[in-house]
Parts: structure tokens; C-alpha cells; sequence
């Protein structure tokens, strides 16, 4: 019975397997409302996930060279929504080969990041300072508004290349995709704009200046503080260049959305002129 019942059962899933992709029309991916559909949607991925795979490493390097020599390193790691771990230095001893002991700890926004600034005086005493800025509110919408449009866009694709019919006989869904298609243009636009003021925030609390600024250790005469880790911030630098990228995608997506809504009718026929009136009539 189960030999008999086997080719039934390929059959069976041979016709659903035609049935669901027998209809889709891969050539509108060639169509310009179809390409864009598939740029949205491959932007879209590499907006959010630039942004939210972003890290990124900032450090001191305080030496004593007065009576108390030693070096202390200090080094703090970020990232995406800015929660860290955090390295902080034991108190000045003498330079080792060997990294440095350090505790960890963890902190969910930048501004709750502490790290432990060394003291070069006869009795080590060390003080907690914080990072300074919250900028996880951009970051965090970027983030979402990325995912939304790739699952929006996706959706949008399988309706045009898998039910076109429906999409070009049901004038209600071209107006619906319009007006959802205008209001990701406008989110685009102030999710980039609001994620690149974000990180340039970001860029001025993390770099060590500003951290070596902070630390009034590094005020001292006989001390020297000097960069142990600069971070790298490529990644988050793409993901606001996808951002507006993303917003231009968008906003030509309106004109060629707005051509399938009934909004768009065909043109007037252009009025006769009063010679070519007079030649009709006689």
C-alpha cells in the first residue's frame, strides 16, 4: 500500500508546488515597480543590520611618572543599543608584558557606562566617572523602522509578483500601498537624519579626547594620558548612508505607486481649436 500510495503523494506535492509558484510572474522583478520593491527590501536589511551589528572599542592609557610610576589602561566597549562591557584598570603598577587585570560589568545606556580613573598619588585612589549622552532613541528607531520596512517590502513583493491580478483589479490596495509607501518615505527621512545627529554625538563622547578631558587625572603635571583605543566607526557611518539611501528609494517608489491608483487617470483630450472647429463644421 505505501508503494502504491507514493506516487500519489509526489504527484500531490508536485501540483501544490505548481500551484503556488506556477502563478508568480518573476518577470515584473524587471518592471521598474517591481526592481524598486527588491531595492527597498535588500536596503532595508543592510540599514538595520549595520546599525544594529554596530560595536565599537574607546580607551586611555594613563602613566605616572612622578613618584608612583605606572600605567593603568582603560578601555570601554560599546554598542548597539549601547549596552557595554567594561573594562576597568587596576590601580597604577609597573608596566607588565601581560594585559592588564580588569573587572567587567554591564549597563544598558551610554551615560550609565562608568569607568575607573586611576590617581598617580603616593595612595592609589580610583573614581567612578560615567560616559555622558543617551542617543539610544535614534539608534533603537533606525533599527525598527528598518525591520518594518523589510518586512513591509516583502510582503508588497509577494502581492505584486504572486497576486498582480488582484493588485491591478482592487483599486483600493495601489491607493492603500501609496499612502503607506508616502508615510515610509517621510519615516526614512527623519530616522536617517536623527540616527546621523545620533552618532556624531556618539563619535564626540566616545573619542578618548573627550574621555582624557573628563579625567582630571590627566590635568596633572607629571602625568601623561594618550589614546589606547580609538573606535571604529565605519559600520555606523554606512548605516546612516543606507538611511537616506533608503529615503530616496521611497520617495521615487511614491511616483511609481502613484501611477497604478485610479488618482492617476488617463489624460484629457486636448479641446479643438476655433480654426480647426470652423474647418469641422463646413
Amino acid at each position: 500500500m505505501s508503494e502504491a500510495g507514493a506516487p500519489a503523494t509526489g504527484d500531490k506535492a508536485r501540483r501544490l508546488q505548481e500551484r503556488v509558484l506556477g502563478g508568480v510572474r518573476w518577470g515584473r522583478l524587471l518592471e521598474p515597480l517591481g526592481f524598486i520593491k527588491v531595492l527597498e527590501w535588500l536596503f532595508a536589511i543592510f540599514a538595520f543590520g549595520s546599525c544594529g551589528s554596530f560595536s565599537g572599542e574607546t580607551g586611555v592609557t594613563v602613566t605616572c611618572e612622578g613618584d608612583t610610576r605606572g600605567t593603568s589602561v582603560i578601555s570601554i566597549q560599546f554598542g548597539y543599543p549601547f549596552s557595554a562591557v567594561i573594562a576597568s584598570p587596576s590601580p597604577p603598577s609597573p608596566p607588565s608584558p601581560g594585559p592588564p587585570h580588569s573587572s567587567r560589568s554591564r549597563c544598558p545606556r551610554l551615560y550609565q557606562i562608568p569607568f575607573e580613573m586611576p590617581s598617580c598619588e603616593e595612595e592609589p585612589d580610583t573614581r567612578t566617572l560615567h560616559l555622558v549622552g543617551d542617543f539610544s532613541a535614534p539608534a533603537e528607531f533606525f533599527v525598527t523602522l528598518g525591520v518594518f520596512s523589510f518586512l513591509y517590502a516583502m510582503a508588497a513583493l509577494v502581492l505584486y509578483l504572486r497576486f498582480h491580478v488582484l493588485y491591478a483589479d482592487n483599486k483600493k490596495l495601489p491607493c492603500a500601498d501609496f499612502c503607506v509607501t508616502v508615510c515610509f518615505a517621510f519615516f526614512w527621512l527623519v530616522a536617517a537624519a536623527a540616527w546621523g545627529k545620533g552618532l556624531s554625538d556618539v563619535k564626540a563622547a566616545t573619542r578618548p579626547s573627550s574621555l582624557m578631558a573628563t579625567m582630571a587625572v590627566c590635568q596633572g603635571p607629571e602625568v601623561a594620558c594618550s589614546a589606547s583605543a580609538t573606535p571604529a566607526m565605519g559600520l555606523a557611518n554606512i548605516s546612516v548612508l543606507f538611511g537616506f539611501l533608503s529615503f530616496l528609494l521611497w520617495a521615487g517608489n511614491c511616483w511609481l505607486v502613484l501611477q497604478e491608483t485610479p488618482w492617476r487617470g488617463p489624460p484629457a483630450p486636448p479641446e479643438p481649436s476655433p480654426e480647426q472647429g470652423a474647418i469641422d463644421k463646413q
